[in-house]
């Protein structure tokens, strides 16, 4: 998680606007957010990451507004 974090704003954005990529992206940085710190935001996250592909495009608007993913803390 914090490898995305320290990541330049516009590297963030375009790897949340790739479809496929975004995904990918999305699932590494939930998976080591639960292996950084285990709390239920965290878990959750990772859970609608895996089931609801669309959520990464909720996540590309939260990281414009707030500069981190939703449920990742």
């Amino acid at each position: 998680m914090k490898w995305f974090n320290g990541l330049p704003r516009l590297v963030q954005i375009i790897l949340l606007l790739i479809p496929g990529v975004n995904w990918v992206v999305e699932i590494i940085v939930r998976v080591s957010a639960v292996i950084e710190k285990t709390n239920v935001g965290n878990i959750l996250g990772l859970i609608f990451g895996i089931i609801i592909p669309v959520f990464g495009w909720l996540d590309l608007i939260w990281c414009l507004l707030f500069h981190h993913l939703i449920f990742a803390d």
